[in-house]
């Protein structure tokens, strides 16, 4: 009986899979999806380390309790999109796959292909053989011998591999034994780097007699460690770095730590195990897996592409090999909120964003330098690139672009690059043409200096040319027979949003009919949490994910299973009432230890494959209701009683005030509507910082009706001076020569102005006829929140 197919697009690749609830691990029940999503998950960390070499699979399509078999040869069934490489043998000639992002990975899943085996060596252009670009030494454990023994021995190899001026990283094999490789500056062929990792083994040999062997012969193996150095051989592989095994249980060749091999216990780890440190940024290896900036054979994304999924993320991730483009060079520095915050500095050249990190951001003081990291080069449609990379993914966090504009490159040489850089009147650089040089201080960890140099050109020189975006391509509609893949999260609807309003609001629209039910207004972030294939994810108005502040994420894949839920993200205080200042401060230190955090759900925007945003409000809220409540996960009750009666139950509870929403309305996905109004007891106003009045307070601008910002006061309360001083700072990196906004004379004395890209929420008394805030008192600042989104609420 034929298997029931159907198509998934990964990585901009169609992909046929079937059967993916055949289980390939009896003992754990692990399925063949699992498998799928196992590779998809690690592919940011796998495929640097897999590209350009040829892959060998060991495949076990009836389960790892059946028979197996090697392949080399790529398959008649393969996709047509897998890139290949051929090797001559002396009786024959193998085409073998290539991998160059997630969607090969998902196919080897796809056909039971759990072990991964890969040479020490890559394909260069033409399909040449380079040199090797790493050493290996397997740790075979021979009978008797544990793997904390066969630890110690790792250690000792370490050891010598240092004294070589090698780094070194271990991999727990997931079989037995433990796996060490090398780096190598790809200058010796094979046969040198077999002679060195024998010369090597046999060295520990004579040190570790009693211990450790360099004889192949199984005779000389029990009680020892055979450490074979003839992986090195150019026709000979290793299974690859976060290949999975077929053993019993889903282990995998896992990359490690020296620090975690010299730890007792050391045990070999499952995929889900390595799911979790690679969501969390950990990636031992990560070093071994570039090389140059372009990897050998490729283009000059070719790196660039295999660290991204763009069914994850959404950078640019262009298929199309980068070209020189007609025009002025372009240049962009990112502002970069990852794990650490750094800036991205990118200019282009040849038809990609040669790009650098810089920790400490850009000098602009001819006495200062700072440390440049070289990273992999970026296409240039990256430049306009502003948003959320998703946890999980190469470089997860908020980037922003701190300046963009053209430059003019004055030198390019490997070992430096001077260029004048000509941003926006309101960018970081201030809106003055500025000359950097980058001076490379170390080749090997592409380590540069970055120099704002002492003779600057005058500020009235004219910029080479204006800035153009280019066009964004047009999207390609999917097959109809296409079905999404269930690895590759969709991006959740922006929140419908309330207008605000007053009981004579709520009083005319029942005149014309209408009917309402009451919400509660709570004090927090407005979320979207979209729970899909076993994945949750919690997305701010501005698209910033939050789903690792949320300690509970399991209750919504428990809760929800398959859904889409509109709500709000709160801190409950003492008493337990929403507290405001409690989640900004679990927010900007990134850390719940001693919050007690709810979500409040009050929409249902989709179950499962139905759309609920057409439906009304009553089904909806229904429909939202049956799923239930969990520990820290709430469905508020709906008033439908009378506006006079909800306003009571806000003011007992200490709320901020009534939503009411007509029963009759639809979702409107992103849209501000009258269909629900906000009445607010406490005045909380979100504001843009333009400027501080360095000791004392702070200058506030919100954009008008048609979105252009004007000047809306100050704010001089509501922080200590500790707080106030830790705000100036925050604020210095942004500073500007003019102000961004028309403020009156009387406003401007003592004054540096900032870069309008930060929001804050202010209480207030109200607004002034003027529309100037009065009394103004500081709460905190709103990083769901973008400037564009900012209107009057009062």
């Amino acid at each position: 009986m034929a298997q029931q197919s159907t198509k998934v697009r990964v990585d901009g690749h169609d992909l046929k899979v079937s059967s993916l609830d055949k289980v390939l691990y009896p003992a754990t029940g692990t399925t063949k999806a699992d498998v799928m999503r196992y590779y998809l998950e690690v592919a940011d960390v796998m495929v640097p380390q897999i590209a350009r070499r040829p892959v060998t699979r060991k495949r076990w399509p009836d389960g790892v309790d059946k028979q197996s078999f090697f392949r080399k040869d790529l398959e008649d069934s393969a996709p047509s999109w897998i890139t290949t490489g051929e090797i001559e043998h002396k009786t024959s000639t193998n085409t073998y796959p290539l991998v160059d992002g997630p969607a090969v990975l998902a196919w080897f899943a796809q056909v039971a292909a759990l072990e991964l085996h890969t040479p020490q060596w890559r394909f260069g252009k033409g399909d040449s053989k380079q040199n090797p670009d790493r050493l290996v030494l397997d740790l075979d454990p021979g009978e008797g011998v544990t793997l904390a023994e066969t630890a110690e021995i790792a250690l000792a190899c370490n050891e010598v591999l240092d004294g070589m001026g090698l780094v070194s990283v271990p991999v727990t094999s997931g079989s037995k034994g433990i796996h060490i490789y090398a780096g190598l500056d790809g200058e010796t062929d094979a046969a040198g780097v077999s002679q060195v990792a024998k010369a090597l083994a046999q060295a520990l040999e004579e040190e570790y007699p009693e211990r450790v062997t360099a004889v192949m012969r199984k005779t000389e193996r029990a009680g020892k460690i055979f450490l074979d150095w003839s992986q090195n051989n150019g026709n000979k592989t290793t299974v690859s770095p976060y290949s999975l095994r077929g053993r019993e249980r889903p282990t995998v060749a896992a990359p490690r730590t020296w620090e975690e091999i010299a730890e007792p216990g050391l045990k070999h780890l499952v995929f889900e195990e390595v799911i979790e440190r690679v969501q969390e940024g950990l990636d031992p290896i990560a070093a071994l897996g570039g090389g140059e900036t372009a990897a050998p054979g490729g283009d000059r994304l070719t790196t660039y592409r295999s660290m991204r999924d763009a069914t994850k993320t959404g950078e640019p991730v262009p298929e199309a090999a980068p070209r020189p483009r007609d025009g002025v060079p372009i240049f962009v520095i990112g502002e970069h909120h990852a794990r650490r915050l750094h800036w991205d500095f990118r200019l282009e050249h040849d038809g990609v964003l040669v790009s650098w990190a810089v920790p400490k951001g850009p000098p602009l003081d001819p006495k200062e330098n700072r440390l440049a990291v070289q990273t992999e080069d970026h296409p240039i449609e990256y430049a306009w690139f502003e948003g959320t990379i998703p946890k999980g993914q190469y470089g997860a966090g908020d980037v922003k672009i701190w300046d963009i504009g053209t430059c003019e490159i004055e030198k390019w040489r490997d070992d430096e690059i001077i260029a004048v850089l000509f941003g926006r009147d309101d960018g970081g650089l201030g809106g003055v043409p500025r000359r950097f040089a980058l001076i490379r201080t170390d080749a090997e960890e592409n380590h540069w200096l970055l120099k704002f140099m002492k003779r600057q050109p005058d500020e009235a020189t004219p910029a080479p040319g204006e800035l153009e975006a280019p066009e964004p391509a047009p999207a390609e509609p999917a097959p109809a027979d296409t079905a999404p893949a269930d690895f590759a999260p969709a991006t959740p609807p922006k929140p419908m949003l309330a207008t605000a309003g007053t009981k004579a609001d709520i009083d005319l629209a029942v005149k014309d009919g209408a009917t309402f039910a009451f919400e509660m207004k709570w004090d927090g972030y407005r979320i979207i949490a979209d729970t899909r294939a076993g994945t949750t994810r919690l997305i701010s108005r501005n698209g910033k994910d939050y789903t690792s502040l949320f300690p509970h994420i399991e209750e919504f894949e428990q809760l929800l299973v398959d859904a889409t839920v509109d709500g709000e993200l709160i801190a409950l205080d003492e008493d337990g009432r929403p507290s405001f200042s409690a989640l900004h401060g679990a927010d900007k230190h990134g850390s719940t230890e001693g919050v007690e955090l709810r979500y409040m759900a009050f929409d249902l925007l989709r179950l499962g494959e139905r759309d609920l945003t057409g439906e009304p409000y009553t089904q909806r809220h229904k429909a939202l209701e049956a799923l239930g409540e969990s520990d820290h996960i709430v469905v508020p009750p709906a008033y439908t009683g009378s506006f006079k009666s909800a306003w009571r139950v806000a003011e007992e509870m200490g709320l901020e005030g009534v939503v009411a929403k007509q029963t009759s309305s639809v979702y409107e996905p992103g849209e501000r509507s009258r269909a629900w109004l906000k009445i607010k007891r406490a005045l909380h106003q979100a504001v843009v910082v333009v400027g501080v009045r360095e000791g004392k307070s702070l200058l506030v601008a919100v954009p008008d009706e048609d979105g252009e910002l004007a000047y809306a006061g100050r704010v001089g309360t509501g922080f200590s001076a500790g707080q106030f001083a830790e705000i100036e700072k925050k604020l210095r990196r942004s500073k500007r020569k003019t102000p961004p906004v028309d403020v009156p004379k009387s406003d401007t004395e003592g004054v540096f102005w900032v870069t309008p890209k930060y929001v804050a929420e202010v209480a207030l008394a109200g607004a002034t006829g003027g529309r100037k805030v009065r009394q103004a008192s500081w709460r905190g600042w709103r990083e769901d929140l973008d400037p564009s989104e900012v209107r009057w609420e009062v």
